[in-house]
């Protein structure tokens, strides 16, 4: 596992498995230059870091979404070049909300290409408490954009208890906001035909989600700050 400040540590068969794509794409997008370079190591093995991995993500997530490789490409183009793994992840998060929900149901071996990793059963569990998945006889229903998130949360040195604590946290405040912002653009828009009320929900969508994301950066960052300097 490779962090923000770690040196690129993955060889592209790692990066490729916690991707959950195969080493042949990784290598096309490097060829069409939507990924960046490896660093190039010991014996001339090319490494990659977290940036490389969040790119992928992003990359896939974009796909996802119906856009055709050239829209990814100047997509990306649009993206400073030196985004870290951090940005290249909320970027992910606001194109995730573009979709609606779509669960899917997978078989295990599914769940592990997916996962980018093959899961414990112990995982497994803890992915179901977090309600990213749910047992379906031999299979799982799954959420792609929060396998994703649920994943990365397994490696976060809390414990079980304080990670569902926090989902509660956030689903209660996340709900409170979206019906404060929901009565105020309706507030707004009550005199309007409802097509132009489709339209423009559609619009706000993700400008609301971006709004909201950067605005909850802040702020915990400098709760966290505080909370480092006291």
């Amino acid at each position: 596992m490779t962090t923000e400040t770690e040196e690129p540590a993955l060889t592209v068969d790692e990066l490729a498995a916690r991707a959950g794509i195969t080493v042949r794409t990784v290598r096309f997008y490097g060829s069409k230059g939507l990924l960046p370079p490896p660093v190039i190591g010991p014996r001339r093995v090319g490494r990659y870091g977290p940036a490389h991995l969040a790119r992928l993500e992003l990359i896939e997530e974009l796909q996802r979404q119906g856009m055709t490789l050239a829209a990814i490409e100047r997509y990306l183009r649009r993206l400073p070049s030196d985004l870290s793994a951090h940005d290249l992840a909320v970027h992910r998060a606001v194109v995730a909300s573009w979709a609606p929900e779509a669960a899917e149901t997978v078989p295990r071996a599914e769940l592990d290409r997916r996962a980018g990793r093959e899961l414990t059963d112990a995982e497994v569990d803890r992915l179901a408490a977090m309600d990213v998945l749910t047992p379906d006889g031999d299979c799982y229903r799954v959420d792609a954009g929060l396998l994703r998130l649920g994943v990365e949360l397994l490696d976060v040195p809390l414990s079980q208890a304080v990670v569902l604590a926090a989902r509660e946290v956030l689903l209660e405040h996340s709900r409170a906001a979206a019906q404060a912002l929901s009565r105020l653009l309706r507030d707004a828009v009550a005199e309007r035909a409802a097509e132009d009320v489709r339209s423009l929900s559609a619009h706000m969508h993700p400008l609301v989600v971006q709004a909201l994301l950067t605005t909850f950066q802040r702020s915990l960052r400098q709760e966290l700050r505080g909370w480092l300097t006291e």
